[in-house]
């Protein structure tokens, strides 16, 4: 029995058999490297956008989903799809692109559902609608990325929105019955320790569906990578994010599903943690540190705490 609750069982509760995301490059840009906020991007995104190794970028979405789904039936005996619009931001489009996109990958058989990422401030009244219009008829989830729940940190890290921004498109996602995911990113440069476990406390009081919580790590070609070769920027090491995810853990609403607890950039580019290459290793350490202590999720949240949607006591 996991100690926390995982998407991987939930995969499991709701379609019966092995599920797995397949990442999708849709040729998507974002606002902070186009000129409409920046050029730059934020300092720890690459020229490719999350996540896009491994893709066959030059293919439409349905020749990447069908290449995908060889290797993860090959790999992991997968009998089920998702597919992932992940790189960049996927809601940065007229609807009538992102419906045509959405339709395709959903066009590709045993794909039974959609993920898509993005940011805040790409998430306009018709996309919105459009987005909820998925959520009705399959397997939905919105992932947003927030990153850090401190403003400050949003301005230093060169996201071009600020908080207020995400609690708007939450709202607006709350509204239409779209589930969303929270990206957050623990070992940000200036957050003390109980800072990055404070947003465990933010995302509880927001309602927030998901969360997946990544390390920060540093990437060739990137602003970050400039900072950490300068002396600038300390990386945590493995026991500590171990201990750190675990007290996040803890304090996080047993009702989120949590979708990630670790990242695994592209080999050929990561520069440190060089740890986080041992993904599972990782997992498992988090596994074992949970059973250690005698906790799990949502371990330390007070009885009374009432849940931020529905207004009745936390279990």
């Amino acid at each position: 029995m996991s100690r926390y609750n995982a998407f991987s069982d939930e995969l499991k509760r709701v379609f019966g058999c092995k599920v797995q995301r397949l990442s999708v490059d849709a040729g998507f840009t974002c606002p902070n490297r186009d000129g409409k906020v920046g050029t730059q991007g934020c300092i720890f995104c690459g020229g490719k956008g999350s996540g896009s190794y491994g893709i066959l970028q030059e293919a439409g979405v349905a020749q990447q989903l069908e290449h995908a789904k060889e290797v993860m039936v090959r790999k992991y005996k997968a009998a089920r799809f998702i597919a992932y619009f992940q790189s960049y931001s996927n809601t940065y489009a007229p609807v009538e692109r992102l419906k045509a996109l959405y339709d395709e990958a959903l066009s590709v058989p045993d794909v039974v559902g959609l993920i898509v990422g993005t940011r805040p401030d790409c998430l306009p009244e018709a996309t919105l609608d459009l987005l909820a219009s998925y959520a009705r008829r399959t397997y939905f989830w919105l992932e947003l990325g927030l990153q850090s729940h401190l403003d400050r940190t949003l301005a230093a890290i060169g996201r071009g929105h600020d908080r207020a921004s995400f609690e708007s498109a939450l709202e607006g996602c709350r509204e239409r019955g779209i589930r969303v995911c929270a990206h957050v990113i623990l070992g940000l440069p200036g957050e003390s320790r109980e800072e990055m476990l404070s947003c465990a406390d933010y995302l509880n009081r927001q309602g927030v569906d998901g969360v997946k919580v990544h390390l920060l790590h540093v990437m060739r070609g990137t602003r970050l990578a400039e900072q950490y070769e300068g002396g600038e920027v300390t990386l945590l090491d493995r026991d500590s994010y171990v201990g750190l995810v675990c007290d996040f853990l803890e304090r996080l609403d047993p009702r989120i599903v949590v979708q990630r607890l670790t990242g695994d950039g592209n080999r050929r580019d990561l520069i440190a943690p060089l740890w986080s290459l041992a993904k599972f290793e990782v997992l498992n350490c988090i596994d074992n540190e949970l059973k250690r202590r005698g906790t799990r999720q949502g371990a330390r949240l007070s009885e009374n705490l009432p849940h931020p949607a529905c207004g009745h006591p936390l279990p």
